[in-house]
């Protein structure tokens, strides 16, 4: 009996020992992620940092610290797992980036986007698998397979424009901002499918059967996951509208929103598709339906609490990348041969420049032809600092090379050592270099009155413009109506000649005539006695 007791007590002392490290943790996570807001904005006129350098940097200090004072043992007092950083911490970043993303300028630019963000990560892909399986044998790393190969192109064509998307001014420069932001969530998806697909299937035995089956389950999972997305969001507007939660409580209706952006993630990762794309496409969903489907009150407290999350969580991720930078156990087994880690990291470094732009320049040509009017090209100016904003890399590709490389952050194999760190060397040097860098070459190849222009180039031209009831509110389509003497081009014309903004047209009409009815959105919110809106003109239901 005594001896149980014992048992019992030396258990007990056990886990208050380890619920105190998480308390103490936790207490450290939360302060840094304070000083990190604080010291942000006290920067945010620097020209050479923004918060996530910041928040790197502070990670990287304090990981310092506490390097010296464990005695060199460890930078980190949390373990890193790639599931924390999936389930918990990419969701809000994603969704919020649906939720505020102007539809508009995004589905205006959606061919290019998708050009970029698949065909694009495809190519970089391809550059970075079969220039690192060359190079690397001239290294004399010959540790890794094909299979592991695949996987590095998969893991460094993720994308990290975060610093850029800082930097440019969605306002200022619509048509930069909407390429560089959408190409980074498409990208994203792509290379986490990617990575995906290529765990599950045999690279040993390729042929052209499994390229194909390869290709045709990609799609799959793409079409699949997107549709997934819009279906979630289109439910949470549909019961939002017909349960009127505002006569009630504002705060079912947020806790609604939330929980059901939410679902369309976990319900993605349960059946094995891109939780990625689909709470990307759910916020843009919610975003055109559910938001205007509830109070006043409620949309304030939405658009301002999913961009605080994605605040929180972006500068997490920073600061836990810095600490676990110094972490020794990994860089002790490359200490044995420091030239082949830096020979990694500089040739991975160099794939990722010449991926990025082995794709962004002849594909901007190519989109250039298909363009009559001279507003709507991109610029070389803009292609550079598209092919700047994607050289970053970040959280994604570290989990990536986590899951791939490592077990929760540990690996005692030195090869795989060698691929973590590298990967680490490559998001350091990508993202403080690179991006200190980003402000001052944003400012350079676009000053202000570049700014100015571009705002006004990639809007219509005229008022009268056929253009201008396909992106403007419905409004100002139906001012537009009223001037008949302006010969208006046929269908079939608009279509050759302008195929994005005539298909937002018929798009239009569809919704205006079919989807908002039952779904809401815009113009046909339910009138709610007693909410916020009461007082203000009623929006009429038809």
């Amino acid at each position: 009996m005594g001896l149980s007791v014992a048992h019992v007590v030396m258990k007990l002392g056990i886990r208050a020992d380890a619920d105190q490290v998480t308390i103490d943790a936790t207490t450290l996570f939360v302060a840094l992620l304070c000083a990190c807001i604080v010291i942000g904005h006290l920067l945010e006129e620097n020209r050479w940092f923004n918060e996530s350098i910041t928040s790197l940097l502070i990670g990287l200090a304090t990981g310092t610290i506490i390097l010296l004072t464990s005695g060199g043992r460890s930078s980190r007092v949390l373990e890193f797992d790639e599931q924390l950083f999936f389930i918990y911490l990419l969701p809000p970043i994603i969704f919020n980036a649906g939720f505020q993303v102007k539809k508009k300028q995004f589905f205006r630019n959606f061919m290019t986007i998708m050009l970029f963000g698949v065909i694009g990560t495809l190519i970089s892909f391809a550059i970075i698998a079969v220039g690192a399986s060359q190079l690397f044998k001239k290294l004399n790393i010959a540790f890794l397979e094909m299979g592991d190969y695949l996987a590095i192109g998969a893991i460094l064509s993720a994308t990290d424009s975060v610093c850029t998307l800082q930097v440019l001014n969605q306002d200022e420069t619509p048509l930069l901002y909407s390429l560089v932001f959408g190409e980074g969530v498409v990208n994203d998806a792509t290379s986490v499918v990617l990575f995906n697909a290529i765990q599950k299937f045999d690279v040993s035995n390729m042929n052209s059967g499994i390229v194909w089956q390869f290709l045709g389950n990609f799609l799959t999972l793409f079409i699949t996951s997107t549709l997934l997305g819009i279906i979630i969001g289109l439910l949470s507007a549909y019961i939002i509208k017909k349960l009127y939660f505002g006569r009630h409580s504002t705060d079912r209706e947020v806790a609604l929103m939330a929980l059901m952006a939410y679902l369309s993630y976990v319900m993605a990762e349960l059946f094995d598709l891109s939780g990625i794309l689909t709470v990307f496409f759910c916020g843009i969903v919610m975003s055109h339906y559910t938001w205007h489907n509830v109070t006043e009150s409620s949309r304030v407290s939405t658009k301002h609490g999913f961009a605080t999350l994605s605040f929180i969580a972006e500068i997490f991720i920073f600061v836990y990348v810095g600490m676990d930078a110094l972490d020794m156990e990994k860089w002790s087994f490359v200490s044995k041969s420091p030239g082949k880690s830096i020979g990694a990291s500089s040739v991975l470094l160099g794939l990722v420049l010449v991926g990025r732009a082995a794709f962004v320049f002849p594909l901007s040509f190519l989109i250039n032809l298909s363009k009559k009017s001279h507003s709507e090209k991109i610029e070389f100016k803009q292609q550079v600092t598209i092919w700047w904003a994607g050289l970053m890399r970040g959280a994604v590709s570290m989990a990536l090379a986590y899951n791939k490389f490592a077990n929760s952050g540990h690996t005692q194999v030195p090869g795989n050592a060698v691929m973590i760190t590298s990967t680490i060397t490559v998001v350091l040097v990508s993202t403080l270099v690179f991006g200190m860098i980003t402000k001052p070459l944003v400012r350079f190849l676009m000053p202000p009155a570049m700014h100015s222009s571009s705002m006004v180039s990639s809007e219509p031209s005229s008022p009268k413009s056929f253009i201008l009831p396909l992106l403007g509110s419905r409004d100002n389509s139906e001012a537009d109506t009223g001037s008949p003497t302006i010969p208006r081009p046929t269908s079939l014309r608009m279509l050759l000649r302008t195929p994005t903004n005539t298909v937002h047209l018929y798009w239009r009409k569809f919704d205006n005539a079919f989807m908002r009815p039952v779904f809401g959105g815009r113009g046909f919110v339910p009138y709610i006695p007693g909410s916020p809106t009461e007082m203000s003109v009623p929006l009429l239901n038809h």
